[in-house]
């Protein structure tokens, strides 16, 4: 049996989740990842990972569906023995007009933003409670914390995340187990390859610092995030300063 600390991050085959898994391995933890369709791009991080001597395994399964999570969860139970940090990443992005948005997209928004930290958090506690400690971190969004024009979908979704997380840390804060959130700007991921180069130069003209951040610097802080003994209940930005 390993007894090193064992960490998942949902959506981790590539950009920020794969940063924050990439951070956590560097220092000695066991690794979980997840991706419901990369799962090529996954496994070669796996194999990647595990040439390095790291204790790594990975689920590709959709964690908007909470008997998927619950198969993740054995799968991490029956390798490492439970989780002791679990980083909320995965997520989806969605901007346009509400007024002609549908249903069924509401629908998809959340359950892909909310409520996979829903599952995996439920799943997650049991273990924490039993050990008197545990982190969580949950990926929430400066439209979560501010919203935006034409983000209302995402901008509910991420706020959701915000309120549950403040209200959860309230609720675990007394069985040693600490909640927070990070709420990042515009990252240089995947997600914004739909920019134009006019579009992400006037993206970047509203940021103080006048670049997007890196996944690398969003992993570190989610890190040290994770690990800080005495921060519960806080939704952090990380903006270069734009709200």
């Amino acid at each position: 049996m390993n007894f090193k600390k064992t960490v998942l991050v949902t959506g981790s085959s590539r950009g920020i989740g794969k940063a924050i898994a990439q951070k956590f391995s560097e220092n000695g933890y066991n690794i979980l990842l997840n991706c419901i369709k990369n799962f090529d791009l996954m496994q070669e991080f796996e194999n990647e990972l595990k040439s390095r001597g790291v204790a790594c395994a990975s689920f590709c399964g959709d964690v908007s569906d909470y008997a998927e999570c619950e198969k993740m969860f054995a799968m991490a139970k029956a390798k490492f023995g439970g989780i002791d940090i679990l980083i909320n990443n995965a997520g989806i992005g969605a901007s346009g007009l509400f007024n002609i948005s549908a249903p069924s997209e509401w629908e998809h928004i959340m359950k892909n933003n909310f409520f996979s930290v829903l599952n995996c958090s439920h799943l997650a506690i049991p273990y924490m409670l039993q050990k008197g400690e545990g982190s969580i971190v949950n990926m929430s969004s400066i439209f979560g914390v501010a919203g935006a024009s034409c983000e209302a979908l995402y901008a509910a979704s991420k706020g959701a995340v915000s309120l549950f997380t403040k209200s959860l840390a309230k609720e675990l804060g007394p069985s040693g187990i600490r909640v927070n959130a990070i709420a990042p700007g515009a990252v240089d991921t995947d997600m914004l390859a739909h920019l134009t180069e006019e579009e992400r130069a006037a993206v970047e003209s509203m940021i103080p610092l006048s670049r997007y951040a890196q996944p690398s610097e969003v992993a570190d802080f989610v890190y040290a995030m994770a690990l800080n003994t005495y921060l519960n209940g806080q939704i952090l930005l990380l903006d270069g300063g734009m709200y």
